[in-house]
């Protein structure tokens, strides 16, 4: 069993930068592909980003592409997530989840696919 833990959400003016953190305890971090999602209120929760269990694929939804950019590491079975030019829009709660073993072609993934979610990190991007 995986246990995720969010963090480095916060406050940020339009036009502002923040990079959120997503740590796993338990085995296996590095075996999975991993995504991030995010919820705003009165929303579904939404796919923002997905890497595979190697780093060396990802993906992103249209609308951060350019702005957000997604990582791993690991030796410290932690990953990332930086996000750049903070628009009102992307004000939700963040949460990362792990995917599939072995998933190199994360563009392919269905949303399905992800799980054993943390319990979210606040984004609030103001005007």
């Amino acid at each position: 069993q995986v246990q995720l833990v969010e963090s480095g959400g916060g406050l940020v003016q339009a036009g502002g930068s923040l990079r959120l953190s997503c740590t796993a305890s338990g085995r296996a971090f590095s075996s999975y592909s991993m995504g991030w999602f995010r919820q705003a209120p009165g929303k579904e929760r939404e796919f923002v980003a997905a890497i595979s269990w190697s780093g060396g694929s990802t993906y992103y939804r249209d609308s951060v592409k350019g702005r957000f950019t997604i990582s791993r590491d690991n030796a410290k079975n932690t990953m990332y997530l930086q996000m750049n030019s903070l628009q009102p829009e992307d004000t939700a709660v963040y949460y990362c989840g792990r995917g599939r073993l072995l998933r190199e072609n994360v563009a392919s993934a269905p949303e399905s696919e992800y799980g054993s979610w943390g319990q979210g990190t606040q984004v609030t991007v103001s005007s």
